[in-house]
């Protein structure tokens, strides 16, 4: 056998050998042909095109005005729409450093359109206004400007004048707005003072960012002055949103204000992506959730050269509107209980030394969910006035007393004393409670409001003994350190913790005198606000934790419809701030004393609650003050319900209630209607559930 040789195979070999080099050859000749055209072409443009370029670059003018997004809205607890956006026309104004001439005609001939109310009114702006207006008619005495002032010229400190007066030009111009007065303000015409309040609009904000002038105008209006914009340089028409609220007046204050940023922040919110020309929260949950409700804000780019042509159709970048906010409120109740606080006082306003108030807080004593807030009455009242409106509330903290002599160990459980008036109490008045009460022991103490049981928790934690002490007090200003570190622990005299800004704590009197530390122990020294007074009950309803109130349950997502909630960005827990340092049961005690003021016998608010299902418990308040140099007295009244298993804890403030026959029981009648229209609800609620549920079984079926 032999061996047979392939020799067509090793020819092939070969061939593939001598082609590839070939191949590789010409594609790096195409590769080097494309590099060196494209080299050359570079070189053109930079070298030969340069400077046309470089040129074209220079008239290229890009502003970027940006397009603010709605902020995000407000949920009631059970997903009403509380705070809403609106579309509506913006007249805007953009100064690109215009002339004085030119802004003012503009403000002229727009007044033809619209009228800009001018609520307050600086007269240092005016008199920069009545300065500009003699300094054009002096250049040019046109039409427009006699039609805003009088024919008769204005004697200004001239530039000769300034000259021998050695002032320089900053000093000089001082001097032109002192010698604006009155008289020289009333030459200014009907006319002249309309197409101010447009000028100081149009001069208010920052060059190159348009500026919101008149918001909410007419279709009407924003048509007439689209198609005469070419003679308005500057102003524009743009679609914006605005603040709606469905419920009317009702938080109104609470939810807060928008404005411009204040300008001494300018540079802190431009440090966190905001415009100079943007409108962020100025009060309560719109300023303490700012950053949440804020919108992404979006952006028109447009392209011109600078003789204005577009060179290219506005690019928009799309915002996103800002989170919402899941309120704890109940609306239904909230305006329920507006309703009853309205017809109370109606009913009662008789009986009021000056304006009639009213102070209402309800919540939730477990979580800390505020359900309602209100305040009623006075030119500067409203519901924000339950955080920042703070008075004597007299007997409803007899409570925390009680706990003090517990936890300090001057009275125990049961103990007796006489309750009768205390007489020749060196520095301080006589003391007495509403009557004689005779034998006490602490729970009839807190059902039949003993003044006395209180004032000697305080004597008794410095020893003092009336009748023998003399005036030997001790250490008194100790006992007020002592009453007020306790009373702070149930969130009387301090924050509440609360989420919204400008909180008042109450004002601390001086300690200075010993028988002011004894009015303290009974409520007629140191003054608390109604979120106080409502978290102080919450903690003995809930057996001794100190809650945030919190107005905000929960962030959300902007949802696909104003119907629907978006998904949950973030779940506030509810905030444990201390728990109490007394015991259980210290704490059951006074639990089972408010329970005896509404179900005892001779409990302060026996004929109260009778039409309530549940069984309420509480305390009343009566603090004794003066008002406009008349004797009145501050009702209050504070309590919780079911008083087995607590779900609602309230507090309820009438100040300056005359002593006349017939005024008392005016917060006691407030609680009792707010405590039925609370539990009127919640069985409605249930009711409507189980219809729906069998419903629902039904369709499934």
């Amino acid at each position: 056998m032999y061996e047979r040789k392939d020799t067509n195979m090793g020819k092939t070999k070969s061939n593939l050998k001598a082609h590839v080099p070939v191949r590789l050859n010409v594609l790096f000749f195409v590769v080097f042909i494309l590099f060196s055209a494209l080299i050359l072409r570079l070189g053109f443009v930079q070298i030969v095109q340069g400077e046309q370029y470089q040129e074209q670059l220079e008239r290229t003018i890009n502003i970027s005005s940006p397009v603010e997004a709605p902020r995000g809205l407000m949920y009631d607890r059970h997903g009403n729409v509380v705070v809403d956006n609106e579309l509506q026309l913006t007249v805007t104004y953009t100064n690109r450093r215009t002339s004085s001439r030119e802004i003012l005609e503009t403000a002229r001939k727009l007044n033809e359109y619209i009228t800009v109310e001018q609520d307050r009114i600086n007269p240092r702006d005016v008199q920069d206004f009545f300065l500009l207006l003699n300094d054009l008619s002096d250049e040019d005495n046109d039409e427009f400007l006699e039609l805003l002032t009088i024919d008769e010229p204005y004697e200004v400190l001239s530039f000769q004048e300034q000259r021998e007066l050695g002032m320089n030009d900053q000093e000089a111009y001082e001097e032109r707005l002192n010698r604006v007065g009155d008289e020289e303000m009333d030459m200014i015409t009907d006319e002249g003072w309309e197409v101010f309040g447009i000028w100081r609009e149009f001069i208010a904000g920052y060059n190159y960012l348009p500026h919101k002038v008149l918001r909410g105008i007419e279709y009407e209006e924003a048509a007439k002055i689209m198609e005469n914009m070419e003679d308005l340089p500057g102003v524009d028409i743009a679609r914006d949103s605005a603040r709606a609220y469905p419920f009317g007046d009702s938080l109104r204050g609470v939810f807060g204000n928008l404005g411009p940023i204040e300008r001494d922040r300018v540079e802190e919110y431009l440090a966190n992506g905001y415009n100079r020309n943007d409108e962020v929260g100025r009060s309560y949950l719109e300023n303490q959730y700012e950053p949440v409700l804020k919108g992404r804000s979006g952006s028109l780019n447009n392209h011109m050269d600078r003789t204005g042509e577009f060179l290219r159709n506005p690019e928009e970048v799309e915002g996103k509107r800002g989170n919402d906010l899941v309120l704890s409120i109940d609306m239904e109740l909230q305006q329920q209980v507006e309703e009853i606080v309205e017809n109370e006082l109606s009913s009662s306003a008789r009986h009021f030394i000056e304006d009639e108030q009213a102070f209402v807080v309800m919540m939730d004593p477990h979580t800390g969910d505020v359900l309602s807030m209100v305040g009623e009455g006075g030119e500067f009242v409203d519901d924000t006035s339950a955080i920042n409106y703070a008075t004597e509330a007299g007997s409803t903290i007899k409570g925390a007393t009680v706990l003090i002599g517990y936890e300090t160990g001057v009275f125990q459980h049961g103990e007796q004393i006489i309750d009768r008036t205390i007489d020749n109490l060196p520095d301080s008045p006589s003391i007495s409670s509403h009557r004689p009460l005779g034998r006490i022991n602490d729970i009839q103490a807190l059902e039949r409001s003993s003044n006395i049981y209180m004032a000697e928790v305080g004597m008794r934690l410095i020893n003092y003994i009336p009748g023998y002490s003399g005036r030997n007090w001790g250490d008194f200003r100790g006992a007020f350190h002592t009453l007020r570190y306790y009373y702070s622990q149930f969130g009387l005299g301090v924050s509440t913790g609360v989420d919204l800004p400008s909180e008042a704590t109450g004002v601390s009197g001086a300690t200075n005198n010993p028988g002011t530390m004894l009015f303290l122990t009974f409520g007629q020294f140191d003054t608390y606000t109604p979120m106080q007074l409502a978290q102080y009950t919450s903690v003995i309803a809930n057996g001794g934790y100190r809650i945030a109130p919190r107005l905000v349950t929960e962030i959300r997502e902007p949802g696909e419809s104003k119907s629907e909630l978006g998904a949950l960005n973030r779940q506030m827990e509810p905030k444990v701030l201390n728990r109490i340092d007394m015991s259980d049961q210290d704490l059951a005690r006074v639990q089972q004393g408010f329970y005896q003021v509404v179900h005892g016998s001779q409990g302060t608010a026996r004929t109260y609650f009778r039409d309530v299902d549940v069984d309420v418990a509480g305390k009343t308040g009566t603090a004794q003050v003066r008002v406009n140099g008349e004797d009145a007295n501050n009702q209050s009244f504070v309590g919780y319900a079911p008083y087995n298993d607590p779900e609602v804890a309230f507090a309820v403030v009438v100040p300056g209630v005359s002593r006349e026959q017939g005024a008392g029981g005016i917060a006691n009648r407030i609680s009792e209607e707010i405590m039925e229209a609370y539990f009127d609800l919640q069985e409605n609620r249930s009711a409507s559930d189980l219809d729906l549920e069998d419903e629902e079984l039904e369709n499934e079926e």
